[in-house]
């Protein structure tokens, strides 16, 4: 990533989220907490999945592909953060906070496009379960997760290529703890307008592209529902997509937030940020675990297998 040689800067300076040594400390230690839980939480997602048979279906791939991109997420923005919350001088090359907000930009991206294919599955699991094996086919649902990978980064390579012909010229401390085109953007003494106008564009078009499939899905799935007789096909057909549906509001309430209201610098910033990029993906295996029973009777037998494998 080349800048204009006429960019008088080279690093940025992350003011993060307190100057207080105190308050420094108690947040490594709880973003360091969160980093491994969401780790942890993740690697096991990922690994029950692809080693318990009982779990080789659709909706499971799918989000074994969700704790993924739940991985990279918070592997791009929380080490980071923990070196700025240990060290005195919190700075980040030009090049390197470019590449970062690649990263922040694609991996929420892809994870809005996979949220949307994860409805789909589900609108089809519960509308028309006769079908369901036939319409989500091995070669199907590889395409569609290559297709959210293919179009976020398309998306993320148009706006950080927009990001680099930018000049940098006096400002240099951006009030945040990652870099983040929203806060990025007002640094620079080229004209933003443009970048402005399509970054705006694009978290519509990702945002609100994923959001209305998801919505639609879910009216069909709802009025599907409602239409069950009985009270235990209705809560069993209504817990096999709540937890998709609670990961939705998480990730797309603070995801859009973040990228459709113009940078302030204020507290609203980095809780919007902090929700999407550090809470969601440490919530994720959670939610989905604690909900799903085939989930918890799987990771139970892997962790018996490996106990037993150990004790031998």
């Amino acid at each position: 990533m080349a800048l204009r040689n006429h960019s008088t800067i080279t690093q940025f300076i992350l003011i993060g989220l307190s100057d207080d040594p105190h308050i420094q400390a108690l947040l490594f230690v709880l973003f360091l907490g969160i980093y491994l839980v969401t780790l942890t939480g993740n690697l096991t997602m990922i690994l029950v999945i692809r080693t318990d048979s009982h779990l080789h279906s659709p909706m499971y791939y799918f989000l074994s592909n969700l704790s993924f991109l739940d991985l990279c997420l918070s592997s791009v923005t929380l080490p980071k953060l923990l070196e700025d919350l240990l060290s005195e001088k919190k700075t980040i090359s030009v090049e390197g906070c470019l590449a970062q907000a690649f990263f922040v930009f694609l991996t929420p991206g892809n994870e809005a496009c996979l949220l949307s294919v994860m409805a789909y599955d589900r609108y089809v699991a519960i509308c028309h379960p006769l079908l369901y094996d036939q319409v989500m086919s091995n070669q199907l649902c590889k395409g569609l997760v290559w297709g959210t990978w293919g179009l976020a980064s398309l998306n993320a390579v148009i706006i950080v290529l927009l990001a680099i012909n930018l000049d940098f010229c006096d400002a240099q401390t951006i009030h945040h703890y990652t870099c983040e085109l929203p806060s990025l953007f007002p640094l620079s003494c080229s004209d933003i307008s443009a970048n402005i106008s399509i970054l705006s564009f694009s978290t519509i078009f990702l945002g609100l592209g994923n959001f209305f499939p998801i919505f639609f899905s879910y009216v069909h799935i709802i009025i599907n529902i409602l239409s069950i007789s009985s009270t235990t096909g209705r809560s069993k057909s209504f817990s096999t997509c709540s937890s998709h549906l609670i990961a939705v509001i998480l990730f797309f309430g603070s995801g859009m937030l973040r990228y459709l209201m113009p940078p302030s610098g204020s507290s609203l910033d980095l809780l919007s940020s902090l929700q999407y990029s550090v809470i969601t993906p440490m919530l994720n295996p959670l939610i989905y675990s604690l909900r799903n029973k085939e989930v918890k009777t799987a990771v139970k037998r892997t962790l018996g297998k490996y106990l037993q494998y150990f004790r031998q």
